[in-house]
């Protein structure tokens, strides 16, 4: 058994995934600078179907939620309200699962409810989907 299947082990792309959210800590407000430039350079190197939606959902949330800031977080594509996530995308290849996600953090204004999803399976975007993420991400700066 290797040390990325022991029960309780990081794999490598969790590992690798913490390293990058370390450097971004670490950079700080340079970080914050350069957020859409890093943002569009983990983009790039995206395998090509999570780049393709990756560029469309950049696209919706900064036309639809231009005071959300971009940046990175864990290495992936994220919107931030006062220095706080609120909308992240990441990649399926990034952890080599079957779908790409688009997830809402606690400081999305989401709430209906008792309950209510905070993360999206994504395997292509219809025209009905981007509506849908527009719609959320709308919803989610309140």
């Amino acid at each position: 058994m290797t040390e990325s299947t022991k029960a309780g082990a990081f794999t490598a792309e969790e590992r690798d995934a913490m390293k990058e959210r370390a450097k971004e800590t670490r950079r700080g407000s340079k970080a914050a600078a350069n957020g859409e430039k890093d943002l569009l350079a983990k983009i790039a190197e995206m395998d090509p179907d999570d780049r393709a939606m990756a560029e469309r959902i950049h696209a919706i949330v900064t036309e639809t939620a231009p005071e959300l800031a971009p940046k990175t977080w864990y290495g992936q594509p994220a919107y931030a309200k006062d220095g706080k996530v609120v909308v992240f995308f990441q990649a399926a290849s990034k952890f080599k699962t079957r779908y790409a996600t688009l997830g809402f953090n606690e400081d999305a204004a989401l709430d209906d409810g008792s309950m209510w999803p905070t993360a999206f399976a994504l395997v292509s975007l219809t025209t009905a989907d981007e509506k849908r993420i527009a719609a959320l991400v709308k919803k989610a700066v309140g």
